[in-house]
């Protein structure tokens, strides 16, 4: 569990939900530039940041949401198209990627997490690709259910010059059927005890149902665990007494309505916190970096770390999956969301849905 106080002292919190505070209270809110890792320290001992990112490895993450497949076909363009003023895009490659919850999932085993998916694709060559990729990278998938009823889930991008041309989406997102959801809720609570923490990831594409987040909140509360949303907007009363929650700003946006986004970020943060009653929000601001709102009343406003920026795809899975590792290792609150921002800083130099490593992590930590 995260550490109350920037001490960096690991203590163990006493409500299971709730977590760390955070930093002593702060009374000023606009926009300070977020404290910079501590430098290195004379060879064979450890810095803050590298025992935080040591301590990733191990840890048992619980990823309950949508798995997709994402594909990308991969060309050039040379001219616009006789039929139609779009570009013809000459294919050159194609290849297959982990995308929604599965992505999540990647991102943790690649920071050094161990990772058990609950989940539900279908019985396709999407769904059997998927099951055995993520096998492949050492996740636990036994509780990831076959459904012949549905599709899987998948999304093809064509890239062009490094950039997206278009994105076609093959989907059913309607909600499970009450029998898989029963099934899903018994499977959470069976594994629920070995896992250090939850991250839902909600796609809208039918797995993460009100009953299913209800049940899973209410084990993990039982058992002590935190939990990690990853949301979408018209689900956002199901999330309520949850951990931590990390829309971006639309998403942040579309959960407190058109007047209050008027008001600006401060107010939105703080109606999200009040009305899920959660202990966190962390909202991801693109160019405007990241706000993070504390049930104790703080909130800190932490810049970009992005250099450069190739492609967002994922960049959000990376946060959630940064975030709730740090938090899982000791970091307090203000820690853990400053190494998940320098995390996205990484991966959206990259194209497409993508993971970081800790070594990656730490170099850009340190400005490398």
């Amino acid at each position: 569990m995260p550490a109350k106080g920037g001490s960096g002292k690991a203590k163990k919190a006493k409500a299971p939900v709730k977590g760390p505070k955070g930093p002593a209270k702060v009374t000023k809110t606009k926009a300070t530039k977020a404290p910079a890792p501590p430098p290195a320290k004379a060879q064979g001992t450890s810095t803050r940041t590298d025992q935080l990112l040591n301590a990733f490895k191990g840890h048992k993450v619980l990823v309950v949401g949508d798995l997709m497949m994402d594909r990308y076909i991969w060309g050039d363009v040379e001219r616009i198209s006789p039929e139609a003023p779009v570009p013809v895009v000459k294919a050159t490659g194609e290849s297959n990627g982990l995308g929604g919850a599965a992505n999540v999932s990647a991102n943790i085993r690649a920071l050094g997490g161990n990772v058990v998916i609950i989940g539900l694709v279908g019985n396709d060559e999407e769904g059997k690709w998927l099951i055995e990729e993520l096998t492949k990278k050492g996740m636990d998938v036994r509780f990831v259910l076959k459904d012949p009823t549905r599709k899987t889930t998948s999304k093809t991008r064509v890239i062009a010059r490094n950039q997206q041309v278009v994105r076609v989406d093959r989907e059913e997102p309607r909600d499970i059927s009450g029998t898989v959801e029963t099934t899903l809720v018994a499977n959470v609570h069976s594994i629920i005890g070995e896992v250090d923490a939850i991250v839902i990831s909600d796609y809208a594409k039918g797995v993460v149902t009100p009953e299913l987040v209800r049940r899973v909140i209410k084990e993990a509360r039982a058992a002590g665990k935190m939990v990690f949303v990853d949301p979408k907007p018209r689900n956002y009363r199901n999330y309520e007494g949850c951990t931590a929650i990390t829309p971006n700003n639309h998403e942040a946006a579309g959960f407190v309505g058109p007047a209050m986004e008027k008001e600006g970020i401060l107010a939105i943060g703080k109606e999200i916190i009040k009305a899920l009653k959660c202990s966190v929000v962390l909202i991801t601001r693109g160019k405007d970096g990241m706000s993070l709102f504390l049930d104790s009343g703080e909130v800190h406003h932490i810049p970009t770390m992005a250099r450069e920026v190739y492609d967002v795809t994922g960049a959000g899975d990376t946060v959630i999956s940064a975030f709730a590792l740090a938090a899982c290792s000791g970091a307090n609150w203000l820690e853990a969301a400053t190494i998940a921002n320098f995390a996205a800083g990484v991966v959206v130099r990259k194209l497409g849905a993508v993971t970081l490593t800790v070594e990656e992590l730490r170099k850009e930590m340190a400005g490398k």
